[in-house]
């Protein structure tokens, strides 16, 4: 990544083996007053976790993906810089009958994907991957190893949900796994070079159908589109037979007309290949799997009502004009809607329809149309900002977004206002939750050592003693 120009390099990489290693590397950046950027996975979709303006150590997380499973309790110590295909293929190595609820790329880093939340296939029947964390080990500052007790609620609270970077270094999780079935049914449905209005009569009905199944049934749809036509594309996770998904299809969305030889019946672990589009549950556990090197851009709504039909008409049209372009309908309620919107940092809970993903993705070559990509990415988010009933619109950390603005630490007046300057995303991000991670980002990291354009600011005037300090060190 670093070859590119669009990317400062770090003045150094560090790869910690343990958490003793990690811990002496926090504290000597902290004692030479450098930038931290903490890389579980790399999939920052702002590049948050790998780049900064300012000199900057990169501390790559890759070595610490030990996984140590207790199946008797049903619990699994992970360290941060496990991806999520290693934590899959390694439950399932051990177990048919365990897994976990998070994401479906299998790629990502635990570290960062679980600090903003983490949802996924099984969030209806689960809840988020932050929500079933039950103990953690962070690094704080200082260069302590803090655990759940010693850390304090209101920090663990905190770092389940309120985003990566800004509290210490989560050198592991404890998570909670839960049974899944043997055999569970998954399918996927395109409907190629569909007219506007047979698309968006499909996508109406999705409204009224995706967020009230049963908890143990998921179906997204992602859309797209091309100067042939809409392409909407169906993936679906019933966590039971076969048999039994497709009566349920049958009964409440016939007009999918899925061929039977559409629906699988596999093992959980086989699941997320038909899901992510692998091969052999092997890659699973490969965290260099070679994907296409993309640029990206995505924007979040979190609707309370559906969509009128126009809306969706409107959207159709914008996506015809741009084929690098799509949109994701992912279902709410389930075990979503039975955690309340304090519980964690992640509000978006009971009352949420849905979570809408816009998209946009072009290849390194097509960089020189980039800003083109970008503004029909903004224009289409405003657009669609008519029909949300959110004020202000919500957003996801874990999709961070940084036209929602940003800190410069540098300057020594937007530090000592940092606190309501960035209001302004912490509340899309956070809701009424914010100011409670105001309070838990002074408590653990009063001088501001974790941070980035977005982080939580401390309610303190010491970091602008650390801008000096950092000014006056010849790095």
């Amino acid at each position: 990544m670093f070859a590119r120009p669009a990317f400062n390099k770090p003045a150094t990489i560090v790869l910690p083996m343990n958490k003793e290693q990690l811990a002496e590397t926090i504290t000597c950046c902290a004692r030479g007053s450098w930038t931290i950027r903490l890389r579980s996975g790399g999939h920052s979709y702002e590049g948050l976790s790998y780049t900064a303006e300012t000199p900057f150590v990169l501390i790559d997380l890759m070595n610490l993906n030990r996984i140590e499973l207790d199946l008797e309790s049903g619990t699994a110590w992970v360290e941060s810089g496990a991806t999520l295909g290693e934590i899959y293929y390694t439950i399932s190595q051990a177990s048919d009958t365990l897994g976990f609820s998070a994401g479906y790329c299998p790629t990502v880093g635990s570290g960062g994907h679980i600090s903003g939340g983490g949802y996924g296939m099984m969030s209806r029947k689960y809840g988020l991957a932050s929500d079933n964390v039950i103990d953690a080990l962070i690094v704080d500052a200082n260069g302590k190893v803090l655990d759940r007790e010693s850390m304090g609620e209101d920090v663990f609270w905190a770092i389940r949900g309120g985003g990566g970077g800004s509290w210490g270094a989560i050198y592991a999780w404890k998570i909670k796994l839960h049974s899944v079935p043997k055999r569970v049914a998954v399918f996927r449905l395109l409907k190629h070079d569909m007219d506007i209005n047979s698309a968006a009569k499909l996508l109406n009905k999705w409204q009224s159908v995706g967020p009230t199944l049963e908890d143990h049934f998921s179906l997204t749809v992602l859309i797209r589109a091309d100067y042939d036509g809409v392409l909407v594309e169906f993936h679906g996770l019933y966590l039971g037979p076969k048999a039994e998904v497709m009566s349920r299809i049958d009964q409440v969305f016939p007009e999918l007309e899925i061929p039977d030889d559409e629906y699988l019946e596999v093992s959980w672990i086989e699941s997320f290949l038909h899901i992510a589009g692998l091969d052999s549950v092997s890659q699973m556990n490969d965290r260099f799997l070679e994907w296409d090197n993309r640029g990206f851009k995505t924007k979040v709504d979190f609707p309370k009502s559906a969509l009128p039909l126009k809306a969706i008409k409107g959207a159709l049209e914008m996506l015809l004009r741009e084929p690098h372009g799509f949109m994701v309908f992912n279902g709410y309620n389930g075990m979503m809607s039975r955690i309340r919107s304090d519980e964690s940092p992640f509000p978006h809970r009971n009352g949420t329809l849905m979570m809408i993903e816009y998209l946009v993705a072009w290849r390194m070559e097509e960089d020189w149309e980039s800003e083109k990509f970008l503004s029909w990415l903004r224009e289409f988010h405003d657009y669609m900002g008519e029909y949300i009933n959110n004020k202000p619109r919500h957003s996801y950390v874990n999709h961070v977004d940084l036209d929602l603005g940003e800190i410069d630490w540098r300057n020594e007046s937007m530090a000592r206002n940092a606190v309501e300057i960035s209001r302004k995303w912490g509340e899309r991000y956070f809701s009424s939750n914010y100011d409670r991670l105001v309070k838990a980002k002074t408590m653990i990291d009063p001088n501001n050592v974790f941070q980035h354009p977005q982080s939580i600011p401390p309610l303190t005037q010491s970091i602008g003693q650390c801008i000096n300090d950092f000014r006056s060190m010849d790095h």
